[in-house]
């Protein structure tokens, strides 16, 4: 096992229906606390937060609003920096990327096409033109966009920029996918879609993902588990192994008695943190 910036001998490649097992976890989060000081005041933002990640392995978190579930993903991803503990990933050496993150909010150049902008992170990376052109045209093509190649972000619909984020992250084939609530602005046949084709993607390339979201029937439709987090100072309340079959239908499984079950306790784990979220809000603790 190594830091980020560390390498290691090869892992075993995840099954298209599941993680593989490996020596140890791909991911590893010990006793990480986050501190910001807002207004002359230090804010908890994260708390004692312990968390291993097999390789492979399609995780979801969920919490209340300002839970630190935003906080905790930048701080895998090396966009922030943890007050305190350790993080580990175990690598699979070469010249990939660690992580690769998809936000909420469009995060394309609005002076780039959508040719350009699945390419850039490759350019930057130095990978030779021919490859970054093979590796656009595949992944323009997976997602449906290919004849768009030419078109600028505001000639596309907010499904079809998501798309094109989704495509410049895989095109960067990193060895963890960092996603933060990247279907929560679309509307829900977009996102039914947008659902569809992720796990087909996932299925196909094994990737190691955190996704962050609200909602509850995403997280059990897309994760093999769901780790849900306490209200503010986020820390984690507990955890449920999704054990819905793979490969997954999303419409097919909504009417699984056991998808009722595996909703019905993710909610009653979050419905407390979630009144004491808004009591938080309101001002009254």
């Amino acid at each position: 096992m190594t830091s980020l910036d560390g390498s290691l001998d090869q892992l075993p490649t995840a099954r298209p229906d599941g993680p593989t097992s490996s020596s140890g976890p791909k991911i590893q989060l010990r006793q990480i606390r986050k501190q910001f000081v807002v207004r002359k005041q230090i804010v908890e933002a994260v708390q004692q937060t312990n968390i291993d990640i097999p390789d492979g392995q399609f995780v979801c978190l969920v919490g209340p609003s300002g839970c630190g579930k935003t906080t905790l993903l930048r701080i895998v991803a090396g966009l922030e920096s943890p007050t305190s503990g350790t993080i580990h990933v175990e690598r699979t050496g070469g010249n990939r990327p660690t992580n690769a993150m998809i936000f909420q909010q469009e995060s394309l150049f609005p002076w780039k096409t959508v040719w350009d902008n699945v390419e850039f992170g490759m350019k930057m990376r130095g990978i030779d033109r021919a490859e970054r052109r093979e590796r656009t045209q595949d992944w323009l093509s997976k997602v449906g966009l290919l004849r768009f190649a030419s078109a600028y972000p505001y000639q596309l619909s907010g499904g079809m920029k998501q798309r094109v984020s989704i495509a410049r992250a895989f095109a960067l084939d990193p060895e963890i996918l960092l996603m933060d609530e990247p279907f929560a602005s679309l509307d829900q046949q977009t996102k039914l879609l947008l659902q569809e084709e992720l796990i087909r993607i996932w299925a196909d390339t094994g990737k190691t993902v955190i996704f962050v979201t609200h909602n509850i029937d995403e997280a059990v439709v897309m994760g093999d588990r769901v780790i849900v987090m306490t209200a503010h100072p986020g820390r984690i309340k507990d955890e449920v192994l999704i054990d819905l079959p793979r490969p997954r239908d999303p419409m097919g499984i909504r009417t699984d008695p056991r998808y009722i079950e595996l909703t019905q306790e993710i909610w009653h784990l979050l419905r407390n943190e979630v009144l004491l979220a808004r009591t938080q809000e309101e001002g009254q603790v």
